[in-house]
């Protein structure tokens, strides 16, 4: 049994380096790999986690566009492979969302249009939406460095959020329990 489990982890430590090496050389590539459209933070720092917590005092929206177990299509590019990628649609949720920048605890550049955070990941929020430029702690961990920072609200919006399973377009291990895309974020297959 022992041998099993580390045959299989070799399988995956080989797998995951492979998959690494396989990127081309080309600089300009590389350059827009490590980098993003929405933070500023490089791509390879952010944290696809695939826990299904939720902040505290989540609704359940009414009527979604996509319904939990359907499919949809991806169309952001939040991290690398998202824009295009098929969708399978885990839960959702009607919130605000807010774009946020900041400067991670873990230091480095500042993060700018972060999306999204919704508003019960804001520390004593409450219930109505807040206004653009007003400053909030994070209780997030979308990335690194960001739970408990001090945030800028770029902007906000309300709408439904949706947690997705999705394969990156760009290869690689599927993603599970991402949070979070919106409704207009979405299309049908």
């Amino acid at each position: 049994m022992n041998k099993k489990i580390a045959l299989l982890s070799a399988a995956v430590i080989l797998a995951v380096t492979l998959s690494a090496c396989g990127k081309t050389s080309n600089q300009e590539t590389n350059k827009s790999q490590q980098e993003t459209n929405h933070s500023g933070m490089k791509m390879d720092s952010m944290n696809h986690t695939s826990s299904d917590k939720l902040p505290d005092g989540m609704r359940e929206a009414d009527n979604p566009k996509f319904k939990a177990g359907s499919h949809a299509v991806i169309h952001t590019d939040h991290m690398p492979g998202m824009d295009g990628a098929a969708a399978t649609i885990v839960k959702v949720y009607q919130t605000t969302v807010y774009a946020v920048s900041y400067v991670p605890t873990t230091g480095g550049e500042k993060v700018t249009n972060h999306k999204w955070v919704v508003q019960e990941e804001i520390k004593d929020a409450g219930n109505k939406p807040l206004n653009k430029g007003t400053e909030v702690t994070l209780m997030a961990d979308h990335m690194p460095g960001m739970n408990g920072v001090k945030a800028t609200i770029d902007s906000a919006e309300q709408t439904n959020v949706y947690i997705v399973d999705y394969t990156p377009t760009t290869g690689g291990a599927p993603v599970t329990n991402h949070k979070w895309v919106t409704e207009s974020e979405l299309s049908a297959k």
